[in-house]
């Protein structure tokens, strides 16, 4: 694997590279993250030939838009590729979410509205301070299909018309919704988060093999399902939950094949997604210049062909 290596999304304009920078972190996830170090490791990215960096309002209550922003600023604008959401508009002296630290007092509030989403963009330009939005994604609207397909989506399809948006897509932790989309609306790609893992093939059965046939493009996320798969002893969470006992031991036994051919299970939770011919990339959240780099030699380990087979077989 080469994680600088260009992948086109779809019949787009739009080019990300083989790795793209999750920018939740930077907005302060589970732990506070300073201006500085935030700023060192988008720079970090980007001297290992990362391109591709995804944010969202919700990050930090905006904190993270503001801080890639920031650090993307002085970059030659045709050179990477960003994207964002929309599905929450950001209120005055509402209540951050909790999980993010250091939030300013900014609440995000649910709108999948036609407007909202034409307003939740705009508010992201002027926080990011660019021009453009090269990838707009509807941001988990698990209770709100009907808005966000006759709402947000109308309005990503109109500034993609107009050129004000390379591609558009949905962004969720499901599939099942995302199959919805892909069957009655007209987008580019998805990011899905931790339903195609080394634990998790839930996308494989339908979402997968449609996305195929349909020319739909998926960005991976959430390869470490919220943790437990970046270390060998299955302690940590599983989908943002405390791990069950026998999700604890499906990553020992995951963690032992892998020992078996010299890899760690970490590179392997990486590079696994790409197997498969709908995905172009996948997306890792980083808080740190060292992360970074060590996910990205993770992602170009060479794996043996045998590991895959064991893994899969098993």
């Amino acid at each position: 694997m080469d994680a600088a290596a260009p992948v086109r999304i779809g019949t787009t304009g739009v080019t990300v590279t083989c790795f793209g920078l999750g920018c939740a972190p930077l907005g302060g996830l589970y732990e506070s993250v300073s201006d500085e170090q935030a700023r060192a490791t988008v720079d970090r990215a980007w001297e290992l030939g990362v391109r591709y960096f995804d944010t969202a309002p919700l990050y930090g209550s905006g904190l993270s838009e503001q801080r890639v922003g920031e650090a993307l600023r002085g970059r030659p604008r045709g050179e990477f590729v960003l994207s964002t959401k929309v599905g929450r508009l950001l209120a005055e002296g509402g209540r951050a979410d909790p999980i993010f630290e250091g939030a300013p007092a900014v609440g995000p509030v649910f709108d999948f509205s036609y407007d909202g989403a034409l307003r939740s963009l705009e508010a992201s330009l002027e926080r990011l301070g660019l021009d453009r939005i090269d990838v707009a994604l509807i941001h988990d609207p698990d209770d709100h299909y009907e808005e966000a397909r006759d709402g947000a989506h109308r309005a990503l399809l109109r500034l993609r018309d107009e050129g004000v948006v390379g591609a558009i897509g949905v962004g969720m932790n499901q599939s099942e919704l995302l199959v919805r989309f892909a069957r009655e609306t007209d987008v580019d790609c998805f990011l899905l988060a931790g339903r195609y893992t080394l634990l998790d093939g839930g996308a494989l059965a339908e979402l997968l093999p449609l996305c195929v046939e349909s020319g739909i493009v998926v960005i991976a996320g959430g390869v470490f399902n919220s943790g437990i798969l970046a270390s060998d002893d299955g302690s940590g969470h599983f989908d943002y939950r405390e791990a069950t006992h026998e999700q604890s031991e499906r990553v020992r036994r995951l963690a032992a094949a892998c020992a078996r051919w010299n890899v760690p299970l970490q590179g392997a939770a990486l590079q696994f997604p790409l197997g498969h011919p709908a995905v172009a990339c996948v997306l890792v959240g980083c808080r740190s210049p060292a992360e970074v780099a060590e996910d990205v030699r993770l992602l170009e380990l060479e794996v043996p062909p045998g590991l895959w087979e064991e893994l899969l077989s098993g």
